[in-house]
């Protein structure tokens, strides 16, 4: 079990610097707090596995494309998202923007599709994969929004003090009632989020779509623009996971 935990601490750190040319084992010797002695045993196993590589020239590590191997393989399994990827592109189409589809896993909601716009030279950069505290940002917030209330008060307990969910709820409760959640800079600072929740055929909240924009390009207008074909495409999209549950 030891090891597993070890091994997987690693492949986080490498995941994080995934852009970068690769840790050497000094780098991943401090970010992991291991000796270099059994990390030296660990990237060996890891490297037999597939699950890192290492660069011949810098002697530097990353991640193996087992990892890509397996994501491709759920990633081909979620059946909805090959179903409504159509419906995002439409929407990116329609508004010119970065669209992210988010789906919920425990406390975090994982970025599971990203379709950027060729003609905005302006985009917000997040990571397929990226995993974000379901208290942050639009998508997971219009997911809370959608929860039962029981459900979504647990999440939140691990994240703030008591005297602080009364506000959040009523939060919740008017973004259920308008059928869409708003952010902005809460991730990242000048940017800003619109998003809707998707139910599938059982009525079960299975994510949500957002768009995402540079703040200062937002006005009035386009901000009622935005909302309304998110709004749209969710609809469009739980209709096509047999959902008839009207969350907009």
């Amino acid at each position: 079990m030891q090891s597993i935990e070890r091994a997987m601490k690693v492949a986080n750190v490498l995941a994080t610097h995934a852009t970068d040319n690769g840790l050497s084992i000094s780098d991943l010797s401090k970010q992991c707090e291991l000796p270099l002695s059994t990390m030296h045993r660990l990237l060996k196993a890891m490297i037999k596995q597939g699950m890192v590589e290492q660069d011949e020239r810098t002697k530097c590590y990353r991640l193996g494309t087992i990892w890509l191997e397996y994501g491709l393989q759920v990633y081909d399994s979620m059946d909805y998202v090959t179903k409504i990827r159509p419906e995002l592109e439409r929407l990116m189409r329609e508004v010119d923007e970065s669209i992210y589809l988010s789906k919920p896993s425990g406390l975090e909601a994982i970025v599971v599709e990203r379709i950027d716009s060729e003609n905005n030279s302006i985009r917000i950069y997040d990571q397929l994969g990226l995993r974000i505290p379901m208290h942050i940002g639009a998508a997971n917030k219009a997911m809370l929004a959608n929860m039962p209330a029981a459900k979504s008060r647990t999440i939140l307990e691990n994240f703030l003090p008591t005297d602080q969910l009364p506000a959040v709820e009523t939060m919740l409760k008017q973004i259920k009632k308008q059928g869409y959640a708003m952010s902005h800079g809460e991730r990242t600072e000048g940017t800003s989020s619109v998003a809707v929740a998707v139910r599938d055929g059982l009525g079960e909240i299975v994510g949500a779509v957002s768009i995402g924009v540079v703040s200062f390009t937002l006005t009035d207008s386009r901000t009622e623009f935005l909302i309304e074909k998110v709004k749209e495409t969710g609809r469009r999209i739980s209709e096509k996971l047999g959902s008839n549950m009207n969350l907009y």
